[in-house]
């Protein structure tokens, strides 16, 4: 294949990407505490540092997934007893679901065990290359949820 330099500058743009996550999944998976994924850990951070009940589909939308995929999540959420799902109160034929605090206890304890790791590769980098990423990285973010 005949790449132009534009083309080939973000074809390894793109790679770097999916290999720096999948190494980061990789590393995080292994510190999480037992029977937790990265999926279960994600919601419970993203519902502790919002301190709101949000309902399936909205997470669903938050985390890019489908509402299958999310409920799968919820399910087994709910089953260790990290979140709340209840009726929602103004529209029965929603769900609105809350942090537990053994969810939130979790939580705590899953981001006491990935910390280290964050912050070493933080102080490894340098904070100014962090900073510098950061606004490429939410663009590029911000350019691909225009497109979904």
């Amino acid at each position: 294949m005949n790449e132009n330099p534009a083309q080939s500058l973000a074809v390894t743009f793109f790679s770097e990407i999916l290999t720096a996550e999948q190494l980061i999944r990789s590393r995080l998976s292994r510190v999480l505490p037992k029977g937790m994924e990265i999926s279960h850990f994600s919601v419970l951070n993203h519902l502790a540092r919002s301190g709101e009940e949000r309902t399936p589909a909205q997470l669903a939308k938050s985390f890019h997934v489908t509402r299958g995929a999310m409920t799968n999540t919820l399910n087994k959420l709910e089953w260790a007893g990290y979140i709340h799902v209840r009726p929602d109160w103004d529209d029965a034929r929603r769900k609105q679901v809350a942090i537990s605090p053994a969810g939130q206890r979790a939580c705590e304890a899953a981001l006491s065990a990935i910390m280290p790791i964050i912050t070493q590769v933080l102080e490894d980098l340098g904070e100014d290359k962090f900073k510098a990423t950061l606004p490429v990285l939410r663009d590029l973010r911000i350019k691909l949820e225009g497109e979904t």
